[in-house]
């Protein structure tokens, strides 16, 4: 047993240390386990991993048992005990998640002596984080609270009921069932995963309650090749990213072969369980970034703001093992068919990795977000324009919408009409910027093989469909158009 533990890598529930000399931060190490998940300190064992033992095992055990009932608050009671190994005596102290959480460090008090555990390192909480921790451990749901200052006029429930027709209905009683609504003080006031939801100034109460998303040239993220931001109601924001997403993820095929079901280059099945599974576990009481999707050449990676839950670790999700920290948004999300069964979505992202032959996903923990990458099996590169190979001077965060190159085709597809169309999806387009973003000077060569072929299809139509000479004139995909692009039947 203790061979095994002494093998294994540092992490979220396992710390060695070389002896009691400097105490501090073993203290804050046994803070974040009983704050997070749960773990075992181990003293007696060096950096490089050698067992060095402790000297004066019995003393050292007292003294481990005083510093902690000295220096932390609520008062914490892990296991100590002594074990050998090689003749060498080990230290290990096991703290489990406390249901007293958040404890502290009494030298920096409540409000900066928080720590939780991320990987092998602990980091302080910010008064968001600790009152989520407080939250947790009374049994207390973000999204369930109510809403005291506001009332159902500032639901959409139009746009509700649009999402439920011939399900519910969207009066009190259904609203109330859904937990959309609360009764309180002789009222009905929303609750906060009614207006993250459905509100009609969602942005407002919730700044960060939206997403961003970025289409990067390569494997890092020194040059963006496109850039949107979707702020829909949370329900409808999973097609969106998914139009995201198909948009960049067209592979070279002509026309004939687009229906084809492997026409995708991505595994769409598990990046959709991913982003809803992103959406539906956010930790919107945190703020300083929304939910990320980035698009890479060898990889998607989606991000979202707030930690695990307490108690839970990514083996555990890759178990199985689930916690809702949003039961209001997922039991819409479950009734929208959205979700399946709740806890299974982790583990069928990964038995479809195993099914489909591709790599694993990862999962891990960093800065105080929950980062989902699915490695692509084969990678998709975007054409490079004039700016290829210089660094974006701003920000990728910072960028409102990037444009593309006038060289810069918007996929890898080879078809000159599947290419227009593409451009399409973001909204009307004069015949100019279409060249333009084609990349194209020679009008007869544009119209000949790409307009008017187009056009005659039905995949696209005229904005001024009584002047189609007009200056102003715009073209716009049709529903036949859209479908050809997202490969739909």
């Amino acid at each position: 047993m203790i061979d095994h533990l002494v093998s294994q890598p540092e992490g979220k529930t396992l710390e060695f240390k070389r002896d009691l000399s400097s105490p501090k931060p073993l203290l804050k190490t046994l803070v974040a386990f009983a704050n997070t998940a749960g773990g075992r300190l181990v003293i007696g064992v060096s950096d490089d991993r050698q067992i060095a033992g402790v000297k004066d095992p019995l003393a050292e055990e007292e003294r481990l048992c005083n510093l902690i009932a000295d220096s932390i608050a609520p008062r914490l009671v892990p296991n100590v005990e002594l074990t050998t190994i090689a003749g060498k005596t080990l230290l290990i102290a096991e703290v489990f998640l406390s249901n007293s959480r958040p404890h502290f460090l009494r030298s920096d008090g409540p409000e900066t002596g928080v720590f939780v555990r991320l990987g092998s390192t602990n980091r302080q909480a910010d008064r968001e984080l600790v009152a989520e921790l407080q939250r947790s451990a009374a049994g207390v749901a973000f999204d369930e609270m109510p809403m005291l200052e506001l009332s159902a006029d500032d639901l959409d429930l139009t746009a509700a009921a649009g999402l439920f027709p011939g399900k519910r209905i969207m009066d009190d009683k259904g609203l109330l069932t859904l937990k959309l609504l609360r009764k309180e003080q002789g009222g009905l006031v929303p609750t906060k995963g009614a207006v993250l939801l459905f509100g009609k100034d969602r942005i407002a109460h919730f700044p960060d309650a939206w997403v961003q998303c970025g289409r990067f040239t390569g494997t890092d993220k020194s040059e963006i090749f496109d850039h949107t931001e979707f702020h829909d109601p949370m329900p409808q924001a999973v097609d969106s990213i998914m139009l995201f997403l198909k948009k960049h993820a067209m592979r070279g095929a002509d026309l004939s072969q687009i229906r084809r079901k492997d026409v995708w280059s991505i595994p769409l099945t598990i990046l959709r369980e991913v982003v809803i599974n992103a959406l539906v576990h956010a930790d919107y009481s945190q703020r300083g970034g929304p939910l990320r999707v980035a698009f890479f050449d060898d990889r998607i990676e989606i991000e979202n703001p707030g930690i695990l839950l307490p108690g839970m670790t990514i083996e555990d999700m890759k178990q199985g093992v689930s916690k809702i920290r949003n039961p209001v948004i997922a039991r819409v999300f479950r009734e929208l068919g959205l979700m399946e069964q709740w806890g299974s979505g982790v583990r069928r992202i990964f038995n479809q990795a195993a099914d489909q032959k591709l790599p694993d996903p990862q999962i891990t923990e960093i800065g105080m977000r929950v980062r989902f990458v699915v490695p692509l099996a084969v990678p998709i590169s975007v054409a490079k324009g004039k700016n290829a190979g210089r660094k974006e001077k701003r920000p990728a965060s910072k960028v409102k919408k990037a444009t593309q190159s006038p060289t810069q085709s918007p996929t890898q597809s080879g078809d000159p009409i599947l290419r227009m169309l593409e451009l399409l999806l973001d909204g009307p387009l004069s015949s100019g910027a279409l060249r333009e973003k084609l990349g194209l000077k020679h009008r007869p060569t544009f119209r000949v093989n790409s307009l008017h072929p187009a056009l005659k299809k039905g995949y696209v139509k005229y904005t001024i469909s009584k002047k189609p000479n007009s200056r102003l004139q715009k073209y716009q995909l049709t529903g036949k158009g859209r479908a050809l692009v997202l490969g739909k039947p």
